[in-house]
């Protein structure tokens, strides 16, 4: 089974064809993850901020479920696909207005990459899909409507560093902590394992919620393997008194 290659900060900079390649398959992921609801562990997560329990949330997640929850704060390490930037002038928009654009400049394009008999497209892990060669080859992406500069997703790349300001928004809350609950992460990716290290020299105790293994095991105070829905919603419960919410 080939490997999937996420996209690199280095490449979608310097390539065209790469540029090409991620906005196309991003139109036609775009649709799930702007659809996509919060699930139990969101809502129990945003339950207990509400409850006073839990002070924020630093989350490596890019797809807004958090705040659709109702969680009120939250740290996105990793940016937000909801939006897009440009590159050169640093103007923001919506995403849902860069899709517009994209669809407006393509002409059926989508119905064919979303429907084709031969290979329809296939959802991916990265908000995207996959897509073949001849179906992006052509993709004509609009630039920034401000100054006509590369649009790039609000979110970090691989190769890209975190955002100074959000690192710091990030250990700002961190330091307000008496727990520090890791949930639903390997913690495989540096910008997330480092409050762990923080919290370990603190002697921050330090708790897990997660099926499979984590880079935080060893360390952990409570380790709880188990899916976070029902793990979260049992916490949020135990802690607040049962929600009546359907």
């Amino acid at each position: 089974m080939k490997t999937r290659k996420p996209m690199q900060y280095g490449e979608f900079v310097r390539s065209d064809e790469g540029r090409t390649r991620y906005w196309a398959r991003s139109a036609v992921g775009w649709r799930r993850v702007s659809e996509a609801q919060p699930n139990r562990g969101h809502r129990a997560l945003a339950r207990l901020e509400a409850g006073g329990v839990v002070r924020g949330i630093i989350t490596q997640n890019v797809d807004g479920l958090h705040q659709a929850a109702g969680s009120r704060r939250v740290v996105e390490l990793h940016g937000s696909l909801a939006h897009v930037r440009c590159l050169d002038c640093d103007a923001r928009f919506l995403r849902d207005h860069h899709q517009r654009r994209l669809l407006e400049l393509n002409p059926g394009w989508l119905e064919g990459a979303e429907g084709g008999e031969d290979a329809p497209a296939a959802a991916a892990p990265d908000g995207d899909a996959e897509l073949r060669p001849d179906q992006t080859r052509a993709f004509v992406v609009p630039g920034c409507i401000e100054c006509g500069g590369t649009l790039k997703p609000d979110v970090v790349f691989f190769g890209e560093n975190v955002p100074r300001e959000t690192v710091a928004e990030a250990w700002s809350l961190f330091d307000e902590a008496e727990v520090l609950l890791v949930v639903g992460s390997s913690l495989t990716v540096f910008s997330g394992r480092r409050f762990v290290y923080r919290a370990v020299e603190r002697e921050v105790p330090v708790g897990v919620v997660n099926l499979g293994e984590t880079r935080a095991d060893e360390v952990a105070a409570v380790k709880v393997e188990g899916r976070l829905g029902e793990t979260l919603s049992a916490l949020a419960d135990e802690l607040l008194g049962v929600d009546s919410t359907p």
